[in-house]
Formats: C-alpha cells, sequence, structure tokens
C-alpha cells in the first residue's frame, strides 16, 4: 500500500490517464535517477533537501524509494532551502518514478546552468521567444528597402544611390531631419546595394 504523495501549493497536477513514459528513454536506473537530484543539489549548496514520492523509501538512503516499490502515483517532488529560501519542484508528467526524478535533476541542471550565464527568472529566461498576445500592440514588419528609397524593386544601382542621395538630404539629423529615418535609408542604400 502507497502513502500519498502531499503535492506542493501551487502546482498543478497530471491526470493519471495523461501520463506517459518519457520519450526519449532516460538511459539511467531509477537508483542513479534518484542520485542525479542529489548531485544537483549538492552542486546548489542546497539544504535540508527532502525527496518526496508515493513509495516507502530506504531508511539508509532516505532520498531514495525502495527499488521493488511502483506506487499508482508516479508524482516525484524535491524540497530544499537555498540562501534562505525553501523550494519544491515536483514532478509528475511522466508514468513512473524514474522518469519524474531524472527530470527533476534535468530541470535542476538546467538551472544551474541559466544562473551561471545570469538569468534570474522564468520570465526573463523566455520573454525573448514570447510572440504577442493578441490584445497587445502588434510590430509591424520593417518598410521594405525600396519603398524606404522610393525606387522600384529591381532599381539599378545608380538609381538607388541617387534616390538614397536625395533622402539622406531630406532626413540628415544636421539640417533639422528625424536620425532614426537618416540611418533607415542609409541602411536601406547598403541592402539594396548587396543584392
Amino acid at each position: 500500500m502507497s502513502e500519498r504523495l502531499k503535492w506542493p501549493d501551487g502546482f498543478e497536477r497530471t491526470s493519471a490517464e495523461d501520463r506517459e513514459p518519457y520519450p526519449h528513454g532516460f538511459r539511467v536506473s531509477r537508483t542513479r535517477a534518484f542520485e542525479n537530484i542529489l548531485e544537483e543539489l549538492r552542486k546548489m549548496n542546497a539544504r535540508n533537501v527532502q525527496v518526496k514520492t508515493a513509495a516507502p523509501h530506504t531508511q539508509a538512503e532516505p532520498h531514495r524509494p525502495y527499488a521493488d516499490r511502483d506506487p499508482d502515483d508516479s508524482g516525484v517532488v524535491v524540497y530544499f532551502e537555498r540562501d534562505g529560501q525553501q523550494f519544491a519542484v515536483p514532478c509528475d508528467r511522466w508514468d513512473n518514478l524514474r522518469d519524474n526524478a531524472q527530470s527533476i535533476a534535468k530541470y535542476l541542471n538546467a538551472k544551474r546552468a541559466l544562473e551561471r550565464y545570469g538569468v534570474q527568472t522564468v520570465e526573463s529566461e523566455f520573454s525573448t521567444q514570447a510572440l504577442p498576445s493578441a490584445d497587445e500592440d502588434v510590430v509591424a514588419p520593417p518598410e521594405p528597402h525600396h519603398d524606404v528609397l522610393e525606387v522600384a524593386p529591381d532599381a539599378t544601382d545608380d538609381d538607388v544611390k541617387a534616390a538614397a542621395r536625395a533622402k539622406k538630404k531630406e532626413h540628415h539629423p544636421d539640417l533639422g531631419g528625424d536620425r532614426e529615418r537618416f540611418q533607415r535609408v542609409v541602411e536601406a542604400e547598403e541592402a539594396m546595394l548587396d543584392e
């Protein structure tokens, strides 16, 4: 009979019918997966580490469930303290303890790497990949180079240079023009001459 795994507040559970084996096949034993969690937490200088599952754990190594125990609830939760803050890292996406434990170990490894590179929060980690939501203002694509210079898309180099010269004079910042528009003209000229 398995004990009930206490899931940390604020984390959603994966329903039992949605759990499946990790599709890429972790190549570790269940024992190694749980050891990997501890190794990652040691590298993070974590304290008061507790690894919880619905299976009974060995007395000699309380972070590790008995090898022959497979509870209905395959979730794994790791609690620890670091820099005076308490953390919980749960995973129940997969249908067995090994895959959930190894997923947590991989997550902790990735978090350590992000810290080494200076990333502080999940929001900042993924903000550059985020797409604008439907209710946010969508940034328009840049104006095509030929439209900036007001020439045909297949204009000759001489036509591009002449148009750019006129536009630079019109938008030159020293003559009261807009610096950004002037820079856009310079970029459009260079791009069209490189084509």
